[in-house]
């Protein structure tokens, strides 16, 4: 079948084949995909990972993501340029394991230098938790990202056996 359509994602939602909690507004699904919410949950680098005079390369075979950030809640964060954090969202998605999600941003921040995933975009079938988001600021200016925005959106496809 390959990706869904917004008829599709309706109808698999009806058949709770897929199923969000809280569940999403009409206004949320798209033609192919549907908005997800960004919450209050973050996490950031811990400072001694932030101290630029420090030279010394992050040896990522000792150092998990887990030692090195810090989880924070907040309706709103601001990301310096190139600087990143881990966000999730708002949404639980359960899927059946007949169907894959595909994480992506959405253009309009996009274009604004905001990605949502850096390589992290697949929500495997079976699956039933929240997405961490890998929020990266591209952009030459500091941005701020709030709770409530809508700056993700998965799609949803098939998969053939």
């Amino acid at each position: 079948m390959g990706i869904l359509s917004k008829r599709d994602i309706k109808e698999y939602i009806k058949k709770k084949k897929i199923v969000f909690a809280p569940k999403v507004k009409d206004s949320q699904i798209g033609r192919s995909s549907v908005d997800l919410t960004l919450s209050d949950i973050f996490w950031v680098f811990k400072e001694k990972y932030l101290d630029r005079k420090n030279k010394e390369p992050v040896d990522l075979g000792k150092v998990s993501y887990k030692q090195a950030l810090k989880k924070i809640k907040s309706k709103s964060i601001i990301l310096e340029s190139q600087a990143m954090c881990l966000g999730l969202t708002k949404e639980k998605i359960k899927i059946s394991k007949e169907i894959v999600g595909k994480l992506g941003g959405r253009s309009r921040y996009a274009k604004m230098g905001l990605a949502v995933h850096i390589t992290s975009s697949i929500h495997h079938p079976g699956s039933n938790n929240r997405l961490v988001l890998e929020i990266v600021n591209m952009a030459p200016f500091p941005i701020k990202i709030h709770a409530g925005m809508e700056i993700s959106q998965i799609a949803f496809h098939t998969v053939e056996n």
